[in-house]
């Protein structure tokens, strides 16, 4: 583990956990966080029952080559926002739940 990311690492948990206090408005489900610190891997999963079962990944970010990788992202607003307003530049993240050919024309970086 690279102690020189531990600050995108914290503010990437308080980012999630900021997310994870929003209650649903219906439905039985609870957030739950999942933080892998040694493979930098990040998740905010939405658990629980609405008539069906509910179990899926809402925010999904991986921090790899001190870039933050957006792999899903479930919020209305957008999680990549939220970073940037807390300080890191649009070239640090990578929406990568969005196309290659796509990823120029976002004002993020590429890879």
């Amino acid at each position: 583990m690279d102690t020189r990311f531990d600050a995108d690492r914290e503010l990437i948990e308080r980012v999630l956990t900021d997310y994870a206090q929003y209650p649903y408005a219906y439905g039985e489900n609870e957030r739950q966080l999942v933080f892998d610190r040694q493979r930098d891997h990040y998740l905010l999963m939405s658990v629980g029952w609405d008539k069906h079962r509910v179990h899926g990944c809402v925010i999904h970010i991986d921090l790899i080559d001190g870039k933050f990788r957006i792999q899903r992202d479930g919020t209305e607003s957008g999680v990549a926002r939220d970073l940037v307003e807390a300080g890191v530049s649009k070239d640090r993240i990578v929406l990568a739940f969005k196309s290659e050919k796509v990823r120029p024309h976002t004002g993020y970086a590429v890879a």
